[in-house]
């Protein structure tokens, strides 16, 4: 007999396979390529990620006025009582000792007459923000990060493959299987740990600061392969994103907010300072919420962000990439009102790791938005995802070294391989319900939730699974990852009845401390609340 397909695809034996290129998965590459080869997969290019499009910085207590301590406290206040203390700790203290690794390897952070600059962003009580060429940091640090990868002889770059699904057995991960974005080649990853660094899920809402395809792939990709999941209810949304009709989302960066702007409804009144004592400056849940009140009092789509009363020359300096991308739009932002809104942001949760970014499945980690470390509890404090990436991007290399076990060819059945066959209608059908998810997404499991919308979005979303199973190739796989995530959001949503950060229930307003616990799911089994 001849062998199957599987058997027949290419293998590619490694040390460490590293899926997904943002910050985090350059991260690990660089870092892990010290200790051996290393694969780095990535579904489109090594510029494409939610890193390289960040536009806020990297938070660091670097000043001689702060302390980890301090950084510590603000992370802890802006998690509303879900933050896990021991990850923040490793958080805040290992993340200065990543940061003065990457300038002590040559990465440049912008540069005052005194040192470092250091901005201020909603939540820290302190300036330490780190930027990079003003608002483009995670595109400077992903770029000086790529450099260094290509360098690399022990790093192996695969642009344009799509993993299709963990080698698992629901106990140890060996691996992947994958293809070529053209499908002319498939192939199976073979390695001695897998580190999952693929983003967030925020591209399954309508409107979104993220890149399209952010729909939350090594989540599902995770969960199929009997990983935990966690805190997924807790979706970021940022509260100044531009709003055109008709036009892009295009994200307005907190530390424009942190420099002196501020927010202004319809009857041009500075409505934050009626919401807390900080104003603009306040948690990033507390000031979508507000916009989002703004906005159903007046009807409109938006509020206003205002800069005029700022230095013209230092906005134009300072926010350089936001005054050209605005222009395109006819707006000056340092004479008119900016009409913005909140969008889709950051994904708080994803796949449950413990502090060296190990997951339940031995020799598969996780790091970067794709996973739930604890340390952002229910709301992100600003300009902690980008430290979040390299200090549990190092730490998911250190834990991978202590892996002995090594099989050099695990088994894996031929339907475990995706088909390659596809078609045009499958095509047209996939992106008909794609759009379709995120209206459901946007309209019922948004910024403020209730338990009928919620229950009509996993009804609907349970509709769309059904009539999936008519899509074939690589169309089926990329619907059901999103079907997956979608509904672990908004199942997670509709359990936790309560308001707590960035999860907001109109019909339970409050918080409540009976909630102070985490929603795990695991694949064909019932839903386990954990106690922080």
């Amino acid at each position: 007999m001849g062998k199957s397909y599987c058997e027949r695809m290419p293998k590619i034996n490694t040390d460490f396979l590293v899926i997904g290129s943002g910050l985090a998965g350059l991260y690990a590459a660089l870092y892990a390529s010290r200790f051996g080869k290393v694969a780095l997969i990535t579904k489109s290019t090594l510029e494409e990620s939610n890193s390289f499009w960040a536009q806020g910085g990297i938070a660091a207590a670097l000043d001689p006025e702060d302390s980890p301590v301090f950084h510590l406290e603000d992370t802890i206040n802006a998690g509303r009582g879900l933050c896990n203390r021991k990850a923040v700790e490793i958080l805040v203290k290992e993340g200065k000792e990543r940061v003065l690794d990457l300038i002590a390897l040559g990465m440049r952070f912008d540069m005052s007459e005194w040192g470092l600059e250091l901005g201020i962003e909603g939540g820290h009580s302190k300036r330490r923000v780190l930027h990079a060429g003003g608002s483009s940091t995670g595109r400077e640090i992903v770029r000086f990060l790529m450099s260094s990868v290509q360098k690399s002889p022990n790093v192996e770059v695969f642009e344009n493959t799509t993993v299709t699904k963990l080698i698992s057995d629901g106990e140890r991960c060996f691996g992947a299987l994958a293809f070529k974005k053209n499908l002319s080649e498939q192939l199976a990853f073979i390695s001695r740990s897998t580190i999952l660094a693929t983003g967030g899920a925020a591209a399954l809402y309508k409107r979104t600061t993220n890149p399209p395809g952010t729909v939350g792939d090594g989540i599902a990709l995770a969960y199929q392969a009997g990983a935990e999941i966690m805190d997924m209810e807790f979706i970021q949304f940022h509260p100044t994103a531009l709003y055109v009709e008709g036009g892009e989302v295009f994200l307005i960066s907190e530390a424009v907010r942190g420099e002196g702007a501020y927010l202004l409804n319809h009857d041009g009144y500075r409505f934050m300072l009626d919401y807390h004592e900080l104003a603009e400056l306040a948690p990033r849940d507390i000031v979508s919420r507000a916009i989002y009140n703004e906005m159903r009092k007046s009807g409109k789509n938006f509020v206003f962000l205002t800069l005029r009363h700022l230095n013209p020359e230092f906005v134009k300096k300072r926010f350089s990439n936001i005054y050209s991308a605005c222009l395109k739009y006819g707006i000056d932002i340092t004479k008119d009102l900016v009409p913005v809104a909140p969008a889709a942001h950051y994904t708080i949760g994803g796949v449950r790791t413990g502090l060296m970014a190990e997951t339940n499945i031995k020799y598969l980690f996780a790091c970067g938005e794709v996973a739930c470390t604890g340390v952002h509890g229910a709301n992100r404090l600003a300009s902690n995802s980008l430290l979040e990436c390299i200090v549990f991007a190092k730490r998911a290399v250190d834990g991978a070294l202590e892996n002995k076990a090594y099989k050099t060819d695990p088994k894996y059945d031929e339907d475990q391989f995706i088909s390659p066959i596809l078609s045009g209608k499958s095509r047209e059908a996939f992106l008909s319900l794609k759009d379709r998810i995120s209206t459901i997404m946007t309209n019922c499991v948004g910024i403020v939730r209730n338990e009928g919308d919620l229950k009509k979005a996993i009804a609907e979303l349970e509709n769309i699974s059904e009539e999936a199973k008519e899509l074939n190739g690589e169309y089926k796989l990329r619907m059901q990852n999103i079907i997956d995530v979608s509904l672990l959001i908004a199942r997670s949503a509709l359990i936790r009845t309560e308001s707590r950060g960035v999860h907001i229930r109109e019909d339970f307003p409050e918080e409540n401390p009976m909630w102070r616990v985490h929603i795990v799911w695991k694949r064909d089994s019932e839903p386990v609340l954990i106690e922080v």
